[in-house]
């Protein structure tokens, strides 16, 4: 297994550069961290994202029709569950907007009967 190359500190590559003549193009206020494998990263960010993997926004997408009605799903959608468990409800219609916010209670204990959500505490409604 080959060895890491050896690091010096700061002050002593300003002094190999001044040295050798050569510009130093790192900031100072640069930081070098040690290189990382790259498959272990990508399954980190798989992981994160959920990557290939059914996510709770798409089980909402899935049910949306039966969870606010069907006039009211032409014309909103769920757009994400933030990491505090607030369900962001997007709506293209004032009427819709208004509909949805008088029945949010009997919204949020439908989505949390759809599995996988339920973490979900609390509804936002907005225009978009």
């Amino acid at each position: 297994m080959p060895k890491e190359p050896l690091s010096f500190s700061r002050l002593a590559e300003e002094l190999i550069a001044d040295l050798r003549g050569v510009p130093l193009n790192v900031p100072k206020r640069m930081r070098n961290r040690p290189t990382k494998p790259f498959a272990p990263l990508i399954e980190e960010l798989v992981v994160k994202h959920r990557v290939g993997r059914a996510s709770p926004e798409d089980a909402l997408r899935e049910h949306w029709p039966e969870l606010v009605g069907s006039a009211n799903a032409s014309y909103s959608h769920a757009a994400e569950i933030d990491p505090r468990g607030r369900l962001l409800i997007l709506t293209s219609h004032a009427v819709v907007r208004q509909e949805l916010f008088m029945h949010r209670e009997t919204i949020l204990a439908r989505v949390r009967a759809v599995p996988g959500c339920g973490h979900v505490r609390e509804i936002f409604i907005r225009f978009g």
